[in-house]
């Protein structure tokens, strides 16, 4: 091969490189250039350059696909931990928990971390594991998850990322090149009628006090605490301030004042919370382009008991099993003929007569008060 020839093909190959960012070893560069000269000249232009084009790449580097992961996103109190955790149990998966506040040590009932028995022995990861004065950001989440995901991969098993903080999915999934490049995501996008969602929170508040989180808050409370920083931004925390600064000063009827009006605007600021994340999760499906699968989980939560687990299960769990299914499978998965199938027998009332059935709930649980 002459000289110029040579140079031609260095040339290509460096081109090749900056344009798709290869590194040398990848393309076995010195391997590759011997394997070049030692052709004849017309074997050499016949099969390995394709000018103006470049070089034909694809023979010597194998495609890689992609490692798969889920993402169940949705507002505070849409169960997003139980369809996480069914699907760990049908996929061989771990999760990750990607809710900005259960990742702290601590308070558990506050932020409503899930309780062991709950977990159905599914390992979880980013759970309470976090000190709780830290700050815990975007860029410690991106860092943290990304590793907790590669040792998930590792033990060839499925993450679940699962968690109300959009902005933590955000910078993993959007803004980290690293993830972008390595992982393909599935989103599964669990919702509920804001209404009933509203009423279901401000019962759960109703049911955290009374297994103990106001001495679970009475723990952590300081006169001088900075509500902005580490857990104690959690909901639940600053809005009991008040009556502990003064629940031993003050008489019965004042305490209890204070006690209600702390728990009515820890509902308050819960209700707030999820319609800002529904928003959220709006904003990221327009302005990203996400394929979310929506699932509507809003008639399991308007059933009881027995009716309401079969519900989730036809609503929730099914279609989600089958999209998730599809996704590894690398099949397609048509969110409405999946949605038909579940429902195809299921529906004997309509979703607004049962809605409408159940708005009496959420005064009551406000004490009468609209938000």
């Amino acid at each position: 091969m002459n000289f110029f020839r040579k140079e031609k093909l260095e040339r290509a190959i460096t081109d090749f490189q900056i344009v798709f960012c290869i590194s040398p070893h990848l393309l076995r560069y010195k391997g590759l250039l011997a394997m070049m000269i030692s052709l004849p000249a017309c074997k050499q232009a016949q099969s390995l350059l394709n000018f103006p084009g470049g070089l034909q790449m694809d023979q010597f580097i194998p495609w890689r696909q992609k490692d798969k992961v889920v993402i169940v996103v949705g507002a505070t109190g849409s169960g997003k931990s139980r369809l996480s955790i069914d699907l760990a149990t049908r996929f061989n998966a771990e999760i990750v928990n990607s809710d900005k506040m259960q990742v702290y040590k601590g308070l558990d009932i506050v932020t409503n971390k899930v309780k062991e028995v709950e977990c159905r022995g599914i390992p979880h990861h980013l759970l309470g594991v976090i000190d709780p004065d830290v700050d815990f950001t975007s860029d410690d989440f991106v860092r943290h998850a990304s590793r907790a995901v590669d040792s998930i991969m590792r033990k060839g098993r499925l993450p679940i990322i699962a968690g109300g903080s959009n902005s933590y999915i955000k910078a993993l999934v959007n803004d980290d090149t690293e993830f972008q490049s390595n992982y393909e995501c599935c989103f599964l996008w669990v919702d509920v009628a804001m209404a009933i969602l509203h009423s279901f929170v401000s019962k759960r508040v109703d049911q955290m006090v009374d297994v103990g989180l106001i001495d679970e808050a009475r723990e952590f409370f300081d006169l001088d605490a900075n509500y902005t920083q580490g857990i104690k931004r959690a909901i639940g925390l600053p809005e009991m301030d008040e009556f502990f600064r003064n629940e031993s000063v003050v008489d019965d009827e004042t305490r209890a004042r204070l006690l209600k009006a702390a728990i009515y605007k820890i509902k308050e600021n819960t209700c707030k919370l999820a319609s800002r994340q529904h928003q959220n999760i709006l904003g990221l499906q327009n302005q990203l382009k996400w394929n979310m699968h929506h699932l509507d989980a809003t008639e399991a939560f308007l059933k009881r008991g027995v009716e309401a687990d079969e519900a989730w299960k036809m609503v929730v769990e099914g279609p989600s099993t089958e999209i998730v299914g599809c996704f590894l499978n690398d099949t397609s998965a048509h969110d409405h003929s999946i949605r038909h199938r579940y429902h195809k027998h299921h529906r004997s009332r309509s979703r607004h007569t049962l809605i409408g059935s159940h708005l009496s709930m959420i005064s009551a649980s406000l004490g009468g008060k609209s938000l």
